[in-house]
């Protein structure tokens, strides 16, 4: 049996960690920044950061602390700090951060205007406040491939589809950071590449519970799992044999100024 932390890594951290370098260049972090961590999970971005920017200190903040346990025994010797925290209160004093980054995260967030807020007081000004969230609608082939499926199986799926996940579509993280007072905003596309080694590659961490799909699927009965599991197999193969696969991920990345 997994560990949640595990059960993330294997849904959603490793590909997190593939996202972390065009964004962390996107945000333009910089070697000697110091860098807050909103949401961070595992530890992947945070870590990513430390290879670009290896003077940089970098502080993860996440309300599990299983994930902020696990993030600490990655990053092990004080390269980075991290801590259970809620992104709508942070703790730190207004000012302190160069970079305040969230990768992933604050769509997930009950009030991501009230988090956003947060993140720009603890940023110094003229600093960086950024965040990517992944297109659910159209460019998250992964998520895509099983929604489609699913709903065409069982069609109250369709109001658990993540395409109706909050600020996934263009234009409307970047309305968010201006409704908040940031400056020079700008908001691009992030594509990345899942490549997967076979299709239980693929389908296996879904049955782990993690976020709104994996949750789904392990709510299914073992007949209902068993169908769901036949139409993606058949759609991701397509008659070919098992063997490796690449799906394709885009998110939306928003930056601003302080």
């Amino acid at each position: 049996m997994f560990s949640e932390s595990d059960a993330y890594e294997r849904f959603m951290g490793r590909w997190s960690r593939q996202l972390a370098v065009p964004f962390l260049r996107f945000a333009g972090a910089r070697d000697g920044d110091s860098m807050l961590d909103v949401g961070c999970g595992t530890g992947a971005l945070s870590e990513i950061a430390l290879g670009l920017a290896p003077s940089a200190s970098v502080t993860g903040i996440d309300l599990s602390p299983e994930y902020v346990a696990r993030a600490r025994a990655n990053l092990p010797g004080g390269r980075a700090t991290f801590e259970v925290g809620d992104a709508q209160a942070l703790r730190f004093a207004d000012r302190t951060f160069d970079r305040t980054l969230s990768l992933l995260v604050i769509n997930f967030v009950p009030e991501p205007a009230k988090a956003l807020r947060e993140m720009v007081r603890v940023t110094k000004p003229a600093g960086i406040v950024a965040a990517a969230v992944w297109d659910y609608a159209d460019g998250m082939e992964m998520l895509r491939v099983f929604w489609d499926e699913a709903v065409a199986l069982d069609p109250g799926a369709a109001r658990r589809d993540e395409r109706h996940m909050p600020l996934c579509r263009p234009g409307q993280l970047a309305a968010l950071w201006r409704q908040n007072g940031l400056t020079e905003v700008a908001e691009e596309p992030l594509t990345v590449p899942l490549a997967f080694a076979s299709f239980d590659d693929f389908w296996g961490p879904f049955l782990a519970g993690q976020g709104p799909a994996g949750v789904y699927a392990a709510s299914l009965s073992k007949a209902q799992a068993d169908r769901l599991r036949a139409r993606l197999r058949g759609r991701l193969l397509a008659g070919k044999p098992d063997g490796p696969f690449t799906l394709r991920a885009r998110a939306w990345a928003v930056r601003g100024r302080v």
